[in-house]
């Protein structure tokens, strides 16, 4: 089969990407999270704040900085307890029980990393990973890789200015044993969800971070000692507290670069032990296919998409009232979010509510990229479509949100949740019960045109980070919202008309108030 050909039934018939006679060895399952072994060790401040003010005393962050970052980033925050379902005797079924990050994973699995490169007063500089289990750092290269680091991103970054960097990677066994080749659509998705996270909570930190989703992946991979057929780095964020830095300049003449099999050579190879407790390893050669198609090995290969976005009449379509921004703390929203599938409860949405998470979505999304350079008001990538149902004022529809006017823009009147539910694969959420389901919608080639196939990977990591603004400004103003991947594509293209106009829906988002299941929770934080 080839990519594109699997690709497509990712999309649009993902049943078929999993073979049927395979079942699920759970008791082969590996880790949500990556255990390194017989490496040097730093412990991190277990003492997080309960709000994020988004003001720090010091100017460069120090260690326990660091520590609360990352804990609110990709720590395991809370222990949950919870009935899954009562029976109709006297006997209730077995206790879920798992341990909470504040970024949703499909299926809870994880299959991202993050990885750090750190120059700090507090720990010697060099390459670490993030030890989600034991909340530390684990030293797996020394050294000072300003350069290295910076011709790996074609130049296009001063990383001198930077006090480090962020490596968020997929590590491919990690969900693949559960979903087979389904869980390509997930990694991408997976990723996008915790940048969104990492962006929100930098934000908090007074931390300037800009996203690059172009870099030789060899070299990242080798700097960090991960093998291209395990694992593999999908996004570098560099960080920094100069506001003023300039981001994205445009240097990658081939005089100023070295080429990646000097960057490789540069560096001796390093081989670190890991556990992951799975005795059996399958092998997943489309996964291995996809990656080394979207593998960069020349700075020369990067691009700049953005354009700019245009203005626009607003008095097309219904204009949504002028709000103001959304104030409330992340560190709160993060402890109550919450993903309901049946316990999602029908209630009235006022037009002042709708208004201020729309307007909260596309605000807090808008981020630094590689992709977008230096513009200042690039069109986005990713769209948001929805139902509403019961919003007053509002008529009863399918619509999609121009963000630049603040308008809705009605494309099918009527309640559309019997199109809705009849698009449910899976019968886990009943839609007949929830006010407002969003659709992220983008190009329908992801973006193959131009980038390839890793265009694919990028789509789905920008859909997931949009999801994740999405459902943080849902919680903070009193809803929840579970991500879905289980509907009918093509019936949601249809319900929005986008297949004509180039798009296709990525990712179902129901969003409404509930009443979350009994389950007793712990944090594990001090």
């Amino acid at each position: 089969m080839s990519l594109k050909a699997f690709l497509h039934q990712l999309q649009y018939d993902p049943d078929k990407t999993k073979p049927k006679d395979v079942e699920i060895d759970w008791d082969n399952a590996p880790l949500p999270y990556k255990l390194y072994r017989h490496l040097p060790v730093f412990p991190l401040a277990s003492d997080v704040p309960l709000t994020l003010t988004g003001k720090r005393d010091q100017a460069m962050p120090t260690l326990r900085d660091i520590g609360h970052f990352l804990w609110y980033t990709f720590g395991l925050a809370q222990l949950s307890h919870a009935v899954i379902e009562q029976n109709t005797g006297e006997e209730w079924e077995s206790l879920l029980q798992l341990c909470r990050r504040f970024v949703p994973s499909g299926g809870g699995l994880y299959p991202s990393e993050m990885y750090l490169y750190l120059k700090l007063d507090d720990l010697p500089n060099g390459i670490y990973h993030y030890d989600a289990a034991h909340h530390r750092l684990i030293l797996l290269r020394e050294g000072q890789f300003d350069r290295y680091l910076g011709n790996a991103l074609g130049n296009r970054c001063d990383l001198s200015s930077c006090f480090g960097a962020v490596f968020v990677s997929t590590f491919f066994w990690k969900n693949f044993y559960k979903y087979n080749n389904f869980s390509y659509r997930l990694q991408g998705l997976d990723a996008g969800l915790l940048i969104g996270q990492l962006l929100e909570v930098a934000k908090r930190f007074d931390f300037e971070a800009g996203v690059y989703f172009q870099f030789l992946d060899r070299a990242i991979n080798h700097l960090l000692g991960l093998p291209d057929s395990e694992e593999s780095v999908y996004a570098v964020i560099p960080l920094t507290i100069d506001s003023n830095m300039e981001w994205f300049h445009n240097d990658t003449s081939t005089k100023n670069l070295m080429s990646l099999a000097e960057l490789c050579s540069d560096l001796p190879i390093i081989e670190h032990e890991h556990y992951m407790r799975s005795k059996n390893v399958l092998n997943y050669p489309m996964l291995i296919k996809l990656n080394e198609a979207s593998i960069m090995d020349s700075a020369l290969a990067f691009k700049q998409l953005g354009r700019e976005e245009k203005t626009v009449n607003q008095s097309d379509g219904h204009v949504l009232p002028q709000v103001n921004r959304l104030t409330y703390d992340l560190a709160s929203v993060c402890r109550q979010r919450y993903s309901p599938e049946n316990e999602f409860i029908l209630q009235a949405v006022s037009q002042m509510d709708l208004a201020a998470l729309l307007q909260e979505i596309m605000i807090s999304y808008k981020y630094r990229n590689d992709l977008d350079g230096s513009m200042q008001s690039p069109i986005s990538r990713v769209k948001l479509y929805g139902c509403f149902y019961g919003v007053h004022g509002i008529r009863d529809g399918a619509y999609h949100y121009d963000a630049k006017a603040h308008v809705l823009q009605l494309v099918r009147e009527g309640d559309q949740r019997p199109w809705l539910q009849y698009g449910m694969s899976l019968d886990n959420v009943n839609l007949f019960q929830v006010p407002l389901s969003f659709h992220v919608a983008a190009d329908l080639e992801h973006l193959h045109t131009e980038l390839g196939y890793r265009g694919y990977r990028i789509q789905q990591m920008e859909a997931g980070m949009l999801v994740q603004r999405l459902l943080l400004a849902a919680c903070a103003i009193g809803m929840e919202g579970r991500p879905l991947l289980g509907f009918d594509v093509s019936s949601m293209n249809e319900l929005y008309g986008l297949t004509p106009i180039g798009q296709t829906s990525l990712i179902q988002i129901p969003i409404g108030p509930c009443r979350a299941r009994s389950r007793l929770e712990g944090s594990l934080s001090q």
